[in-house]
């Protein structure tokens, strides 16, 4: 499992050019899932997202989590940060999780993280979405479940 974790002002999902999902300050976190990620490794991975002290605290150093500053999530299923460029100039997405498991685990990740965070938004599992954000910092962490 992956998250791309980017801390953000303010962060959009549309489909349709519609806005389905909006924050203000907190996380835009993109998630990935292989065939092999189960509940036990989304649980690990949750733990770490929202336990991750990144933003800045009164002496302007990063030791504040989101529920420490009352950080919203926005979460966003994407297959692609599996994309395997070794060969040629064509990502494969062979390393994706199937949907059914993405799907399952994209569920139950957003299911989790509303019982610890009050605000959870969410892009739509396999449609064609158009992210904005503001980064802020920049500070973005790539997080992946074979190092925790």
């Amino acid at each position: 499992m992956k998250f791309v974790i980017q801390v953000v002002t303010n962060a959009n999902v549309k489909v349709d050019n519609k806005v389905i999902g909006e924050i203000g300050k907190g996380f835009c976190v993109l998630i990935g899932v292989s065939n092999e990620d189960t509940k036990e490794v989304a649980d690990k991975m949750i733990k770490k997202l929202i336990g991750m002290r990144i933003f800045k605290d009164e002496n302007d150093k990063t030791n504040l989590s989101l529920k420490d500053v009352n950080g919203e999530l926005l979460l966003i299923s994407q297959f692609t940060l599996y994309a395997d460029c070794k060969k040629g100039h064509r990502p494969s997405f062979i390393n994706a999780g199937k949907p059914e498991l993405a799907n399952e685990l994209y569920e139950y990740i957003i299911a989790e993280c509303k019982k610890e965070i009050p605000v959870v938004e969410t892009g739509e599992f396999g449609a064609y979405m158009q992210v904005s954000l503001t980064n802020d910092g920049p500070f973005t962490i790539c997080l992946d479940s074979r190092d925790l």
